[in-house]
């Protein structure tokens, strides 16, 4: 048993770092509630009932979803306003071919109207949504080159242009004689991400015969103007039709709506900022000296970045505007995804966001992942059937039952890759097993005082271990070897978080002197970050934004793990005894002395969900996260159970007598969502997977057992 907790991440680098905004509350409350301990808690009776039964417990606990709000319905024979831009095209709409426009003409060409009749063509376009806030670049842009081409939804042609004949009163309203709902859907609103769905696919023939047959199209002449101008670098003609534009609310405008969250003057720094790079390429710094003073500098969008944009001045070569920019240039990806931006303030009732159908099957799949309540499948759930998985493939039996370890274990964890398990503790060992075969790979010893922790690189080739005795040591994990320790602390070393590229990683100790420490493992440097407090467990977010730290008071400490700068602190109402991150890099797990686990939404800063029925007290007990898409939470108990909780919904699915007395930590195989490892102060590592699994794991290992016999025997001899 440890009376202090350990824990580890690997943590990337060089990653954005967006700033959360303020808390909403530092203070995570605590609620009261019990649950049989009956093994299992949440079961069903057959099969046959299960899949139902598991969706409706499973939604008890699902956040709410507010309902979208209809647009109010017009007397029968009003005439729609046409700024909706959703148009029904005549069927006689086939039109001339619109001219290619030229990605490297110089920015600020005025370009042509487009022809009312749009062109089809057979190539498609695809984008991308990521905004990179941290510098003066159109936010995320990558390298690359594409040939910008008219009338395109979001990368993608779109269907021709003709007229429109649409009612918002579906019930009623029917278009070229076929019912204007499907099964309860808008039929235009089907019928538009279809021809974008096939568009996006390569279909672009199939979606033009939709577009005929159907006679909807998804933009207005006026939306594949502003499409069109974006990509063409034609800025002053997109500046033109963005001040014509208007939001649903104003009426009438030139068909360019906007969303309701839309600033102009945002919309216009990003025309005017690539306007602005896309000068200094062609290394024409008199114009773009004039962009920034006299069009950028006016909106006072943006201090820091127009002091960034500044900078970019003194750039000796369009290589180093590119790698100081993030920028890619005028040929690259850059002007399609300043238009994948810009179309998120654009409504997407004349504008479809980017793979809108992909987007919503994706939330069709999630959804029914979140509510499955034994969810063990890793594949991506079929769309040709409702997904749900059985209790019978849960990991609920005890396939091996390891005492290679005599002493108390504390910690067990497995690698990235899922091929080895390592388990520390009281001892003076720390082992790693081979999971194929669950035999010992390697023992490292020599840590005289016992292991509180240990972390495996990224790459898993090397472990670290957090010693008692103050050192933190470096092994080999393939052969045993200990590559290097470390300058000894005053105080044990309870946590480590690893750099995404093995070549540093951050050192959490008891000693408030130096209680977080960088350690460059190619150039030796070490730097303290100078925090007073000490780290009793420590966790990394893997995008690199967050490291958090718990004290041994009462507090989560959360900084940015680049600049080293404290992000925010809370304050629990119990001492936490361990902390872990979600591979999404959005959730934080606290495990409190008081036998309750606590997720914590790491942007917003709130308590979302609550995890009760195991219990604690002064030793620490580990949580974590795990199964198939991390869909569970997973924790030990000072009573020696090992609790499993659905983590979307909170409700305790397992109770699984592990240990005695205590089971100090759990750990779930990232790439076999049917095994988990258990450990305690009994000295013994389990093994726990399914029935059918487990007989698998357990010849494999009687027949290494047996091999080694056999080697043993032939070496006597």
């Amino acid at each position: 048993m440890a009376l202090y907790s350990y824990h580890i991440t690997a943590l990337p680098r060089h990653m954005p770092y967006p700033h959360p905004p303020p808390p909403t509350s530092s203070n995570v409350s605590t609620a009261n509630s019990n649950h049989s301990s009956a093994a299992p808690l949440t079961q069903s009776s057959t099969p046959s009932s299960t899949h139902q039964q598991n969706r409706n417990r499973a939604r008890t606990g699902i956040a709410n979803i507010g309902p979208s709000v209809a647009n109010p319905a017009r007397l029968p024979g009003q005439t729609p306003a046409q700024t909706l831009g959703r148009r029904q095209r005549s069927p006689a709409s086939d039109g001339p071919s619109d001219p290619q426009p030229d990605s490297s003409q110089a920015p600020d060409n005025d370009l042509t109207e487009p022809p009312t009749k749009r062109r089809r063509e057979n190539n498609t376009m695809g984008g991308s949504d990521i905004l990179d806030p941290h510098n003066g670049a159109p936010l995320g842009f990558s390298n690359g080159s594409t040939e910008p081409s008219v009338g395109v939804t979001n990368g993608h042609k779109s269907a021709m242009n003709g007229s429109t004949n649409r009612d918002n009163n579906s019930t009623i309203t029917k278009s070229h004689g076929m019912p204007s709902e499907y099964f309860g859907h808008n039929r235009e609103e089907v019928t538009r991400l279809l021809i974008q769905a096939l568009s996006d696919m390569g279909y672009q023939t199939a979606a033009d015969n939709v577009s005929r047959e159907s006679g909807y199209e998804l933009e207005s002449p006026t939306v594949a103007g502003f499409r069109s101008a974006v990509l063409s670098g034609s800025w002053s003609k997109a500046e033109e039709l963005l001040t014509g534009a208007s939001f649903e609310t104003e009426g009438q405008g030139n068909g360019l709506v906007l969303a309701p969250s839309a600033d102009r003057n945002a919309i216009r720094f990003w025309l005017r900022q690539q306007k602005f790079l896309e000068l200094l390429e062609q290394k024409d710094t008199s114009r773009a000296l004039v962009v920034l003073r006299s069009e950028l500098t006016p909106l006072s969008h943006d201090t820091g970045k127009l002091h960034f944009l500044s900078s970019l001045l003194m750039c000796r070569s369009v290589d180093d505007l590119m790698a100081k920019a993030d920028w890619d240039g005028a040929n690259g990806q850059s002007r399609k995804l300043l238009l994948s931006e810009l179309s998120k303030c654009i409504s997407p009732s004349v504008m479809l966001p980017e793979n809108r159908l992909a987007v919503l099957l994706e939330q069709v799949k999630q959804s029914q992942i979140d509510t499955c309540l034994y969810h063990t499948q890793a594949l991506s759930p079929s769309l040709y059937s409702d997904h749900f998985c059985d209790r019978r493939w849960f990991p609920t039996e005890v396939a091996l039952d390891l005492v290679d370890m005599n002493d108390e274990i504390w910690q067990v964890q497995f690698s990235h890759d899922g091929s080895k398990l390592a388990a520390c503790g009281s001892g003076r060992q720390v082992i790693i097993w081979d999971t194929h075969t669950y035999s010992v790979a390697e023992i490292l010893d020599d840590h005289d005082e016992g292991v509180g922790n240990m972390s495996f690189s990224p790459d898993d080739t090397m472990i670290l271990c957090c010693a008692r005795d103050g050192y933190a040591r470096l092994w080999s994990t393939s052969d045993g070897r200990l590559i290097r320790q470390f300058n000894r602390f005053a105080e044990p070393v309870s946590g480590c978080v690893w750099a995404h590229d093995n070549r540093s990683l951050i050192l959490g100790t008891l000693d408030p002197t130096f209680s977080l420490r960088t350690i460059n493992l190619q150039t030796n440097e070490e730097y303290d970050w100078g925090k007073k407090h000490r780290v009793e467990d420590l966790c990394g977010s893997l995008d690199g934004r967050w490291l958090v730290a718990l004290d041994n008071e009462k507090r989560i400490h959360v900084y940015n793990a680049i600049t080293r700068e404290l992000e925010f602190d809370m304050e629990l109402n119990k001492r936490p005894t361990s902390v872990s991150i979600s591979q999404d890099s959005r959730h934080l797990l606290i495990n409190k002395s008081d036998g309750e686990a606590q997720l914590i939404d790491l942007v917003t800063r709130n308590s979302v969900q609550k995890f009760f029925g195991h219990t604690g007290g002064a030793y620490m007990i580990r949580s974590a996260f795990g199964g198939a898409n991390e869909s569970f939470v997973v924790s030990g108990s000072e009573d020696g159970n090992i609790l499993i909780w659905h983590k979307n919904t909170g409700a305790a699915i397992e109770r699984l007598p592990g240990h005695h007395p205590r089971c100090n930590a759990v750990a779930w195989n990232p790439t076999d969502p049917y095994v988990i490892a258990s450990c305690g102060d009994d000295g013994r590592l389990k093994i726990w997977t399914n029935k059918s699994h487990s007989v698998e794991i357990r010849a494999r290992y009687l027949q290494n057992r047996a091999n080694d016999a056999d080697t043993w025997d032939r070496d006597e001899r």
